[in-house]
Parts: structure tokens; C-alpha cells; sequence
């Protein structure tokens, strides 16, 4: 008797550990940088986006501000139109504020950058950025260094 309530406290302290496990490993994944709160979307176009993902991070001055929301392609322009979702407590951006698309190490994960304008008008929620820089394409760069070796 005393055995299996032994073996039956050692199982719901196994069983414990592994839920809290699970509930951390889920608030880890899942933290965008902006539990709750307000936030604004802007629209940046990019020629490539290269390995863009949805909830990549979006930095100003390399402190997170918020996260790539969706991406999709215009019809018209065959560009990709990114959806930054910023947290309203960054709502001082210029309007003429600046995104690129960065990498962060030297195969890491890729990241929007801004880069504030001076514009004395603010970003709001649905405007357009209209100075973009798109994503580093390392084949492409390859590709053209090898090319003008070959005509030299």
C-alpha cells in the first residue's frame, strides 16, 4: 500500500512537471513582444522579401516595436505588401519612416528594420511606407560577383 502511493505521488509530480513544461514552452513560442494592448498597421512594399516570415519581429533602433503580420502579393504591381503591426506606444514615427529587411546574424531569422524619417506628421494606422529596401539576396550577390569575375 505504501508502494503504489509512493508510485502514485511520483507519477502526478511527473505528470506536473511535464504540463508546466508545456506551458512554458507555449508562452516561448508564442511571445510576440506585445502582450495585448493597442497597435496600428502600416503597409511596406518590397521587391523581395526573401525568407520574411509572419510574426518576425519589426525594431526601431533595435529594440522590438512589433511584428510582420501578413504578407501578400499585389495583383497589379507582382511586389509583396507586408503588414507591420506596431504597438501604439511607438505611434511618434514619422510618415516618411523607412523599412528594410535585415538578417539577423549571419543565417539567422530576417526582421524589418525602421529607420525614422523628418517628417513633423506621424504614422497611422493604414498608411504606407514609402521608402522601402528589400531583402539581401545571397544567391543573387553570388551570382553577379561571379559574372563580373567571368568578364574580366
Amino acid at each position: 500500500m505504501q508502494t503504489r502511493l509512493m508510485e502514485l505521488t511520483v507519477g502526478l509530480f511527473v505528470c506536473l512537471g511535464l504540463a508546466a513544461l508545456l506551458i512554458m514552452t507555449l508562452q516561448v513560442s508564442t511571445d510576440n513582444g506585445m502582450r495585448g494592448g493597442e497597435t496600428y498597421t502600416v503597409i511596406a512594399r518590397f521587391e523581395n522579401t526573401g525568407s520574411l516570415r509572419s510574426r518576425a519581429p519589426v525594431t526601431l533602433a533595435g529594440v522590438r516595436v512589433g511584428r510582420v503580420g501578413n504578407i501578400r502579393i499585389n495583383p497589379q504591381t507582382f511586389d509583396a505588401e507586408v503588414e507591420l503591426i506596431i504597438s501604439s506606444q511607438y505611434d511618434f514615427m514619422p510618415d516618411d519612416t523607412g523599412a528594410s529587411i535585415y538578417t539577423s546574424g549571419l543565417l539567422g531569422e530576417q526582421y524589418i528594420a525602421l529607420e525614422p524619417g523628418g517628417s513633423p506628421n506621424n504614422l497611422e494606422d493604414g498608411d504606407r511606407l514609402r521608402f522601402t529596401q528589400s531583402a539581401l539576396v545571397l544567391e543573387r550577390l553570388i551570382g553577379q560577383f561571379l559574372s563580373s569575375m567571368g568578364q574580366d
